[in-house]
Parts: C-alpha cells; sequence; structure tokens
C-alpha cells in the first residue's frame, strides 16, 4: 500500500505546486474553521499567475463539481466533472487509449468537446467506440474526442476514470467559477528546470498577496501546497501504522511461540525412548540439542510459510477486485522467514536443551 500511494505521490510530479484554498496539513490542531473562511484561486488569478511569473513552466487552472452525466437512457449521478485549460496534460500526465485532447483553439473557444475516463466511457457507451459519440453534462450535448486509459484506484484518489475533462471556458459557461460551492478551484503550477520549489513558492505567494491586495501584516489567505508534504504526512501515517503492525503481530508471535513451545515438549515426551537409545550409541548433547532445534524451526517457518501464501493470495485477490495496487516485497518475505525461524530457535529453545539433557538409563526406561 506504501508503495502504491508513493509512486501516485511521485506521478503528481516533485516540481508542481498547488495553489489551493486549504492546506495539506495532517496535524491534529489543523485550523479548519480559518481556512474555511479564505476565498477560492480565480480565473483572473490563474491569468495574472500565468502572466507575471518568471519561475513557472506551465500554469493551469482546474474546476471541478459533481454532476449527472447522460446518454439516452444511460445516466451516471455524481461524477466528477472538471474543467481544464489546455496545458493540463504537460502538468499532469495523462494517457489517451482513443482519440485524442482538446486542441488550444477548442480551449479558447469553448467548444462543447470533453474527455471521458475509463469507467464513465464504459458506462454510456457499453457497446460502441465513444469517440465522435454525444452525450448530455450540463443538460448540454457535448462531443466525445477521447477516452482516458484505465488508471485504477491511487493512495492520492487522482484517478480519472470516473471523471469528465472539459475545456474549462465551456465549462464557466454553466458553473461560477468563484463559487466555492458549485466549483472546487485549484491553480497548479510547473516550475522551471534549475529553478527551487523554494524560490517558486516566494514568488507565487508574493503575486497571490499581490494580486488579492493583502496589507503587509496580513496572513496569507491561500495555501501553496507541494507533493513532499504528502509524502511528509503519509509517512507519518504509516510510522503509526507500522507500530499498530508490530504490537499486533508480537501478539501473535507471542500466541504462536507457545504453540511451538507446547508442541516441541510434547514431542520430547513421546520420544523419550528414542532419545535415550540415541543417546546409547553416542549421540552428543549438541546433537539432541540441534536436531530438536531444527525441528522447530522447521515446524515455525512452516507457518510462516503458509501465512505468507495466505497474504499473497489475499493480495492479488484485494488488487484484482478494486484495481488499488497491493504488493508483497522481496523484503517482507525475507524478515517474515527470518522471523519466524527466530521464533522457532526462542520456541524450541527450552524443549530442545531438555532434551539433550536426558539421562540416557532412565530414558530407555519410560
Amino acid at each position: 500500500m506504501k508503495k502504491t500511494i508513493q509512486n501516485s505521490i511521485e506521478s503528481m510530479g516533485s516540481n508542481v505546486l498547488y495553489v489551493q484554498k486549504w492546506p495539506w496539513e495532517f496535524s491534529a490542531d489543523f485550523a479548519w474553521w480559518k481556512y474555511m473562511k479564505r476565498p477560492v484561486p480565480t480565473f483572473d488569478e490563474y491569468r495574472e499567475l500565468k502572466i507575471r511569473s518568471k519561475t513557472a513552466e506551465n500554469v493551469v487552472f482546474i474546476a471541478s463539481t459533481m454532476s449527472s452525466v447522460e446518454r439516452n437512457d444511460l445516466k451516471t449521478d455524481a461524477t466528477a466533472i472538471i474543467g481544464i485549460t489546455d496545458d493540463y496534460p504537460v502538468v499532469q500526465p495523462i494517457d489517451i487509449e482513443k482519440g485524442r485532447f482538446f486542441t488550444g483553439s477548442e480551449y479558447s473557444n469553448g467548444t462543447n468537446v470533453a474527455v471521458l475516463g475509463n469507467d464513465i466511457a464504459d458506462l454510456l457507451f457499453p457497446s460502441l467506440d465513444p469517440v465522435g459519440q454525444s452525450f448530455k453534462v450540463f443538460n448540454q450535448k457535448v462531443k466525445v474526442i477521447g477516452v482516458l486509459v484505465f488508471e485504477g484506484l491511487k493512495g492520492t484518489s487522482n484517478s480519472h476514470d470516473k471523471s469528465v475533462l472539459l475545456p474549462v471556458q465551456f465549462y464557466r459557461r454553466f458553473i461560477d467559477l468563484n463559487d466555492e460551492y458549485f466549483a472546487n478551484t485549484m491553480i497548479m503550477v510547473r516550475v522551471k528546470k534549475g529553478i527551487s520549489n523554494v524560490q517558486a513558492v516566494d514568488e507565487l505567494t508574493g503575486i497571490m498577496r499581490s494580486v488579492r491586495r493583502l496589507k503587509p501584516s496580513a496572513e496569507d489567505n491561500f495555501s501553496i501546497n507541494e507533493s513532499s508534504l504528502l509524502t511528509k504526512g503519509f509517512e507519518s501515517l504509516f510510522s503509526i501504522l507500522s507500530l499498530a503492525g508490530w504490537l499486533i503481530g508480537g501478539f501473535s508471535l507471542l500466541v504462536g511461540g507457545f504453540g511451538i513451545a507446547n508442541i516441541m515438549f510434547v514431542s520430547v515426551t513421546e520420544r523419550t525412548r528414542i532419545i535415550g537409545v540415541q543417546k546409547a550409541i553416542g549421540a552428543k548433547n549438541q546433537f539432541i540439542l540441534f536436531q530438536y532445534l531444527v525441528e522447530s524451526v522447521f515446524l515455525s517457518m512452516m507457518g510462516g510459510a503458509i501465512g505468507l501464501i495466505i497474504v499473497v493470495l489475499l493480495t492479488f485477490a484485494v488488487s484484482s477486485g478494486s484495481g488499488f495496487p497491493l504488493y508483497v516485497s522481496f523484503g517482507n518475505v525475507m524478515m517474515a522467514l527470518l522471523i519466524s525461524a527466530f521464533i522457532g530457535i526462542v520456541s524450541g529453545l527450552a524443549p530442545a536443551f531438555k532434551a539433550s539433557r536426558l539421562d540416557p538409563v532412565e530414558a530407555i526406561r519410560r
């Protein structure tokens, strides 16, 4: 899960900044009541950043809302309708399965064209090639010019599979871009090569404060986020999950260790005469000790291997069923087997020591 989320964050781009109303924070004292009063980024602010920024390679405006889309008697509810500028694929790479992305002229003219996410295309056009077909959004007829490659679930929830992408100049005819209840807006900025994110953040902050006419003593009423903030937040989250996993696993190992120890003690009791015969014909204490430790380790590692097989099967089932890729790394496999071996040694040490110390004469008499 961690690997999937990290890959998803990396796909956002380390040199991409996000001008938004809300900051990307994971702290317990998140001041939501303060951030809630902030205005959303506007299309005019996007234009100002595009004109005035010297550190930006590309600037993209994004607005999203939820609405239904329909074709004949087929209809979807609560579909993500996203209005974007024509530079979007440069900043946020997307793969086209069929057709194409809209052109600069289609964007400028607000042409009624759309690029569909894979799931939406399958739902609206189950037996047709969607490219060239039409559907309705905002009760307006829109022509499909492209379909995106299926992405599956992502750790940061930025999959386009259930989305409809429209030119923002067409989108803004029906949705007020300044109304935060109907348009969740954001400005994405890709920083030029050779310029650090810190420099870009400082410049963008100055431009935004100037555009919003904030006094020098006033706090920023916007946030400039970057993917490293998500990375730090998820690192702390996975640290907590990892600690919880070790605690739960620790109890499981404790119970399993006692179970193995009991099995080995029973094994020593049942094979006392055999141990006596082995010692009578020359088997040393070290040999008996090693013999029972090997059995204990083998028993423990067999349990670990069965557990790994179950985990791999469950991982495959979850990945296939949800579309969210999960991985069992080679490092985790080796760690599981080594821990199993260690538990086998610890659990089998007392029974093996008991077996090695048996008196051969007394053992044979039993």
